[in-house]
């Protein structure tokens, strides 16, 4: 149990961490400051650069059994913080408005009382992760070859998830957040005098059919594994001026499904639409991916742990909200591990996630902690 001292400790750590935001790849101080607070925790070994900024605390018992990992991000958001808590972000046009600093310090509250109270059997991992926010971290922390050593049985996540009640967990078997990746697609063709268009190769009217036949590609509906959403979210077409029939243009497109083939079968679909569409106007086409997220699906079996865990406890949970069209690059702990994800809330009403004037409740970090620990407790003794 998580003593008084323990929670005003805690509380002021993961101040400290919103006050010091850091983006996706650039988590060099956060990293820092996770490996000192877990010096005195004692862990069999700590990794650190794993797949990037990631840093990983391993407690061994020593005794046969199957390794669980823990996960939470490092990572914080481009977006200016809007708060006048005393400790808002210092970092001019960055903030931790998605709660990671809140899931990193509930890793290590669960550190605390696993260093109290080892496990019996086998080990638990803590694994603080980077670049959760552009969906590359899972992928280069998986990737790193010092992963092989602490590659999971288990593995388990949670992530607060604003419009559930306060201390309550959405969870299911199955899917959790959808596939999901940035695509932007250039158009080249030929600038011309503006009195003079025909001289030029405007993208213009090409880009004019490409967001909507875009769009009619995938329009939603039922998150069922025939899900298809294309979201169309920026479009620019030559330059801002009066003189000049424009040569270039651009287009960024965001594609989610429901499972990570059909998102393969969709981003074909679109570069095969945009190459249609500009071989008939005689422009170039060229395509860059980002932001690319494979859908989290929750293992049956891990949800049967996790949801046996919180029922021990008399934490409240059910499949309320799921799944979600959000993305969430957990689901890459699952390509070789039992894993879920599960979603507590931090109230009805708390402001939403990637808003400026969003803040993690430190209230939920106990409750995260406990669950961590019950499911600890129930796989490893």
């Amino acid at each position: 149990m998580l003593t008084n001292s323990d929670l005003v400790e805690l509380t002021q750590f993961r101040r400290n961490l919103h006050r010091m935001p850091e983006v996706s790849g650039e988590e060099v101080q956060t990293a820092r400051t996770i490996f000192k607070a877990l010096g005195p925790l004692a862990p069999t070994e700590i990794i650190t650069g794993l797949g990037g900024h990631g840093v990983a605390a391993i407690f061994d018992s020593g005794a046969k059994g199957p390794t669980v990992l823990f996960r939470a991000e490092l990572d914080a958001l481009p977006i200016q913080e809007m708060s006048d808590a005393d400790w808002v972000s210092q970092t001019l046009g960055k903030g931790h408005l998605c709660g990671h600093d809140g899931h990193m310090t509930m890793l290590l509250a669960l550190g605390r009382l696993i260093t109290r109270k080892p496990a019996k059997t086998g080990r638990i991992v803590l694994m603080f992760q980077p670049a959760e926010e552009d969906g590359s971290g899972a992928r280069a922390v998986v990737a790193d070859p010092a992963f092989q050593a602490i590659k999971p049985d288990w593995a388990f996540a949670i992530h607060n998830e604003p419009g559930r009640a306060f201390g309550f967990v959405s969870t299911r078997a199955g899917l959790i957040n959808c596939a999901s990746l940035g695509l932007a697609i250039t158009l080249t063709g030929k600038t011309a005098h503006a009195a003079d268009p025909q001289d030029g190769v405007s993208p213009a009217p090409t880009i004019a059919k490409l967001i909507p036949a875009l769009g009619a590609m995938g329009t939603g509906g039922a998150l069922d594994d025939a899900f298809r959403l294309v979201t169309v979210t920026h479009v620019n077409i030559g330059e801002p001026t009066f003189g000049i029939a424009p040569g270039d243009g651009v287009v960024y497109a965001t594609l989610r499904t429901a499972q990570d083939a059909a998102m393969s079968d969709l981003k074909s679909d679109a570069c095969a639409l945009a190459e249609a569409l500009s071989a008939e106007a005689g422009l170039q086409v060229s395509f860059e991916i980002f932001d690319e997220f494979s859908a989290s699906i929750n293992d049956a079996h891990a949800t049967d742990v996790a949801v046996a865990a919180m029922n021990a406890i008399n934490v409240p949970n059910g499949d309320a909200g799921l799944p979600m069209r959000a993305s969430e690059d957990f689901g890459v702990f699952g390509w070789g591990a039992k894993a879920a994800m599960l979603c507590l809330g931090p109230g009805e009403n708390h402001a939403a996630l990637h808003n400026p004037d969003y803040d993690f409740p430190d209230d939920l970090i106990p409750i995260g902690a406990a669950i961590f620990e019950q499911i600890a407790r129930d796989l490893l003794g």
